[in-house]
């Protein structure tokens, strides 16, 4: 998310950075820079207009002139009013109320409320240790209904079912009911969509609220709609008291205007922000960490966050003591690592938390999902005393592992290649050569790394 944005403004802040001092003329440089970047990453118009204003106004304060770093001044002022622009303190999702807590989905047909109220119920399982209700109202959509009953039982909820035959409302009714008997802390509605806004749709969704008594009213929304989305999100902010707004597909969205243009216009703030298709493809937004991210500083503190939460410690100590003593490390070493990253989105993923300038250059070299995949997949066609010796794989072993995982024998030699540069790179850290290491990171990436 924020691809395309990300990577104008930080040239900007580059620039931007060693400047001696600030002028009318070279903030108006900036600010068309900056303007243009918005505009292009789809960024509503009126809220392009009041961004520039409010950082112009600031930019030209005589304390920023007279600074002895005023580049860096300006880079903090479009930080912050990043951060204001997106809704200013994380929201959070406080759960302060009687169970049990009531949140409704809304949202066009498409957007993905279904899929966002199983991770939403994962999340709220995993992270909050809640019991969770699911329902689906949309009776229109059968299918919605099967498909949120199974994903239910993918994420460990519950799953309240009712015949596609009763009213929406009366739905909704009956699953609160069942969640107060069954004393689940939280009830997440599922609502029916439209492909446009209609005043059917507008009425139902607000008798829902009104038999739920709702506590939560989210407006899930797909970010690559583009103004389409800030449009719905208007309506839908005049018919319900909205409380908050979930984004998804943001791993799909290059450009990310809709992330900042809605907040401005529904006046809620962005609560979170779905980046995949898997069930644990949801994490909270903060606009802090989100605002340092637009300006290529990354977000090395979710990126530590993430690989907390999913890492193995045994394993990865296991690791260390190998790279620390410059051997030892195998096949069955590198699969373990491949498979960790693609529980982590990617290395794709993982750099966008990098700040530009260690990851500038290396993107387009980055393997996808399906190079990693391919990887795995020639591994796994070795066998176990090759994957311990990878010395033993000659000619013949090597069109054997080609033919056993479907590709090519190139490709088999392109991994062993990877596989020796990775052993050397080990072998020098040992060296005492891993300061020289890192310092290429500058450039991109650390040769033999994938």
């Amino acid at each position: 998310m924020f691809d395309n944005l990300t990577a104008r403004l930080s040239r900007t802040v580059d620039h931007l950075r060693g400047r001696g001092r600030i002028t009318d003329d070279n903030v108006a440089e900036t600010l068309r820079e900056v303007r243009m970047a918005l505009l292009e990453a789809d960024v509503a118009l009126p809220v392009v207009k009041q961004f520039i204003g409010k950082v112009r106004a600031k930019a030209l304060d005589s304390e920023v002139q007279q600074s002895l770093t005023p580049g860096q001044v300006f880079v903090a002022i479009l930080h912050k009013e990043l951060v204001a622009l997106m809704g200013g303190a994380a929201a959070g999702f406080e759960l302060r109320a009687q169970p049990p807590y009531v949140v409704m989905l809304a949202g066009l047909q498409g957007a993905g409320k279904t899929t966002t109220a199983a991770k939403l119920a994962r999340w709220l399982i995993e992270s909050k240790k809640k019991r969770v209700l699911l329902v689906s109202t949309d009776v229109r959509r059968p299918a919605a209904i099967l498909q949120l009953e199974r994903l239910a039982a993918q994420v460990g909820a519950q799953f309240f079912g009712a015949e596609a035959s009763t009213p929406p409302e009366r739905i909704a009714a009956d699953a609160l009911a069942q969640a107060k008997r069954g004393l689940f802390d939280v009830l997440i509605v599922d609502t029916a969509g439209r492909l446009h806004v209609d005043q059917e749709l507008m009425d139902e969704a607000r008798e829902i609220d009104r038999v739920t008594g709702a506590h939560e009213r989210l407006f899930v929304v797909d970010s690559m709609a583009g103004q389409d989305a800030v449009n719905a999100a208007r309506a839908f902010g005049a018919a319900l008291d909205l409380t908050g707004v979930i984004l998804t597909q943001a791993d799909g969205d290059a450009r990310g205007g809709v992330a900042l243009s809605v907040r401005e216009i529904t006046g809620k703030p962005i609560v979170f922000l779905g980046t995949g298709e898997k069930a644990e493809a949801l994490e909270p937004f903060d606009p802090e960490r989100m605002a340092t991210r637009i300006l290529g500083m990354g977000d090395v503190v979710a990126l530590v966050e993430q690989v907390q939460k999913q890492a193995d410690v045994d394993e990865a100590q296991r690791l260390a003591k190998k790279f620390a003593q410059g051997k030892g490390f195998d096949f069955n070493d590198l699969r373990g690592q491949l498979e960790q990253l693609l529980k982590m989105g990617g290395l794709a993923a993982v750099m966008d938390k990098l700040p530009q300038q260690v990851t500038r250059g290396a993107a387009s070299k980055v393997p996808g999902d399906k190079d990693l995949r391919r990887q795995i997949a020639i591994i796994n066609s070795m066998t176990r005393r090759e994957r311990r010796q990878p010395g033993l794989i000659d000619g013949s072993r090597r069109r054997r592992i080609a033919g056993g995982s479907g590709v090519q024998v190139q490709d088999v030699n392109r991994l062993l290649k990877q596989f020796q540069d990775m052993q050397r790179m080990m072998k020098s850290m040992k060296g005492g050569r891993l300061k020289r290491m890192l310092g290429s990171l500058k450039g991109g990436r650390p040769p033999g790394f994938l």
